[in-house]
């Protein structure tokens, strides 16, 4: 239900306590995103990743590179449209990692691969995340709710505690979040009330 994306922290040097903080809180899918970074640095740093994760029982991802989640025994890659098609990445991961595409328009969502396990659609609003793509609006969401019914999807792009319930109202279920957390002053909370927010377990499909 609730996906966090975050770089590794290094400007507030808190990494592994927030990662307890976000992950006992009820995060279940949590992505190392540092674009640039060298290979060493994502291996060091996804450690903690992967021990938080498995201490927590969630899911953990690194994104654009199969290769470093491989190294890193993580459990996915998540690709952007631009980045290792997912065919590719999944020869690199094997059958049984997650691979995670991003999606932004309904001809994206509707050419999903059979190689994505999971989808994301937007970003719904403009954010500093993804410079130079433009707000998909909540158009993508619908189309995603009333088309993508083969596996999960995650709602995402500026979503917070206020933007959310019409998120939820044009159909979204699960959601993928980067600053509402990541910038929040007690990230922990902040999880707890993007959860609160969201339907119920049983009705998320």
């Amino acid at each position: 239900r609730l996906y966090v994306v975050t770089d590794a922290r290094t400007r507030t040097g808190d990494l592994p306590s927030f990662l307890d903080a976000v992950l006992g809180a009820g995060t279940d899918l949590i992505q190392l995103r540092e674009k640039g970074a060298e290979a060493g640095d994502l291996l060091r740093w996804g450690e903690h990743f992967r021990e938080a994760a498995e201490r927590h029982g969630a899911l953990f991802v690194v994104n654009d590179r199969p290769d470093v989640a491989v190294a890193l025994g993580a459990d996915g890659v998540h690709v952007g449209q631009d980045d290792l098609p997912p065919a590719v990445a999944r020869r690199i991961v094997g059958p049984d990692l997650i691979v995670g595409l991003s999606c932004h328009t309904a001809a994206q969502l509707d050419a999903r691969p059979p190689d994505a396990d999971y989808v994301t659609a937007g970003p719904i609003h403009a954010t500093p995340t993804k410079p130079g793509q433009a707000a998909t609006g909540l158009g993508v969401v619908r189309h995603a709710a009333s088309e993508v019914r083969d596996r999960p999807w995650f709602a995402i792009g500026g979503l917070d505690v206020r933007s959310l319930p019409e998120a939820v109202e044009a159909g979204a279920r699960r959601i993928a979040v980067v600053r509402a957390v990541t910038e929040a002053p007690d990230p922990g909370e902040a999880v707890r009330t993007l959860l609160a927010a969201l339907p119920a377990p049983a009705a998320a499909g």
